[in-house]
Parts: C-alpha cells; structure tokens; sequence
C-alpha cells in the first residue's frame, strides 16, 4: 500500500492502477462502516483507492472540526489489512492553496434536513469531492447509506455536471444493539451511548408503523418524537418522512420514502435514516 499526500504524485501513481478504480473517501478515524465500503470497492475493482481528509468546509463556525477524532497510524493500519493500493493522504493546503474561490454548489436537494440545520455545509461537501474525483479519476466510488442525503447529493452532483463514474451506495452498518456506527459515537460517554440507541428505535417505530398499514407521513412522525421524547438525554432536531429521491416532505407515503432524523445526544449530534418502501421490507 502507497501513501502520498501530493496532488501530483497521486496523479501520477493513478496511472499505474489497474482499471477499473474503486475510490472510498474517508474523514479518516475508520471504523467498519468505512471497512465495509472498502470491501465493497475490492469486491468490484482490481484496484482501490481511500482518501483521508478531515475537510475543514463542511464544518460550521461552532461545529468540532478541531475536536473531529483522528488517529492516522491506525486508519493506515486497517487500510493496509484491506489490502487498499492508494491512499491520498493531503492537507489542507494542498485541497485548499491560497487564493482558492472556486466553489461547486448543488441546489434543491441541499436545502433541506442537514442542509437546512447546517447552512454551506453541502457547499463544503460537494467542492471537496468533485476535486477528489477530479485527483483521482475513479471508475466507481463508494458511499454509505448512513449519510443518506450526501448520498443524493453526490448522485445528483455526478449526474448533473456529466461526471464520468459511477456511485454505490452500500447499506448502513450498525452496533449490535442498532446504533449506526459514526466517528463520532466516540464522544459518547456510557450514559449518553445508552441512550443514543433511541434513533434506532424510532426507525424501528416507523417501520412497524408503516407495516401495520399507516400511510400518513405526519402520524408517523408524531409517533417517532414521542418516543424520542421519552429520553431524558435526548433533543430532537428534526424527524423526516420525505421522498427518498427529491427529499421533499410527504403528506401521505405512496412512494419510496427516506425516514430520517438528527437528535442531540448530550452535545453530540447524531443522525440516522432507512427507507420504507411498499415493495420492500428494509430493516434499520
């Protein structure tokens, strides 16, 4: 496994990969989440590339950029028992040179959810990912459902400016007792991750809920924050029952529908989403 950090050495050794590439990137503190898109990438590509980059423009003026875990020797570790053949490690100053004003902005499909509780964060998001696209040229990348908005973010960024590759969305992977696995459960202590395991059970609700027959976005809605509401630690941003594709909000569910919440677990902001679909029983 090859680590550089240089926009031109990574150019270069992407010559030598054979095609086609698969291209996991990463904020790095890798846990299986980040392992199972890399799996998922060599399961499909004779070669496979991960970037590490903790982007500074997604983050907001009070969010934890400084505070975002990392520990580097271990993510190479585990990126090397993966057998990767590329890891584009840059800083900051590489991605961002003095004087950078260039920006790619998705709309419609940003302006809502993370969008709307994390004003430019989209902004930060897709301008990082279209460079690394652009840096390493890759056939196909990999995605997580767990951020299922940037998801269809990226999808549509792809799709609208003509990128050549494609994206795979591979399923959330969770903690045995159903908290998606993130980064930044580690700034959980015992009591909070106890009780960060709500999300999950309110996906769980609405899953029933539709299920037993229920069809109204708002009921089951209702019903989520209500439980929710039940944990002390816990402050709801938002619950969502939205179109899994536009991401507007549903009166009634008569199509596939992206169920998605953010709640506050302490200080740590958490999110979570799975998809109710008619023809198709999905688990959380």
């Amino acid at each position: 496994m090859q680590v550089v950090e240089k926009i031109d050495e990574m150019r270069r050794l992407r010559h030598t990969l054979s095609e086609p590439v698969g291209f996991v990137p990463t904020m790095g503190y890798l846990h299986e989440g980040h392992l199972s898109l890399v799996r998922g990438a060599r399961a499909e590509n004779p070669s496979v590339v991960a970037s590490i980059f903790v982007n500074p423009t997604q983050f907001g003026p009070r969010e934890d950029l400084d505070k975002y875990p990392r520990d580097i020797e271990r993510d190479l570790a585990l990126l090397q028992k993966e057998k990767t053949d590329l890891v584009f490690m840059p800083s900051a100053a590489e991605i961002y040179p003095p004087h950078f004003d260039s920006w790619v902005e998705v709309n419609g499909v940003t302006e809502r959810l993370e969008g709307a509780s994390r004003p430019g964060h989209f902004k930060g998001v897709t301008t990082v990912v279209a460079k690394l696209f652009n840096i390493v040229r890759p056939t196909r990348a990999y995605f997580g459902q767990k951020d299922a908005q940037q998801a269809a973010v990226i999808r549509k960024m792809v799709s609208d400016l003509n990128m050549d590759l494609k994206i795979v969305i591979l399923p959330t992977v969770r903690e045995p007792d159903g908290l998606t696995m993130s980064s930044r459960n580690t700034y959980l202590n015992p009591e909070e991750r106890r009780a960060a395991v709500v999300l999950s059970r309110a996906l769980t609700l609405a899953q029933q809920l539709f299920s037993q027959g229920k069809r109204d976005s708002e009921v089951i809605r209702q019903q989520m924050i209500s439980l929710i509401e039940k944990e002390p630690l816990a402050d709801t941003e938002y619950v969502s029952v939205a179109d899994a594709e536009t991401l507007a909000e549903l009166g009634r569910i008569n199509s596939p529908a992206l169920v998605s919440l953010a709640v506050k677990i302490g200080k740590t902001r958490l999110i979570d989403n799975f998809v109710l679909c008619k023809d198709k029983k999905l688990t959380p």
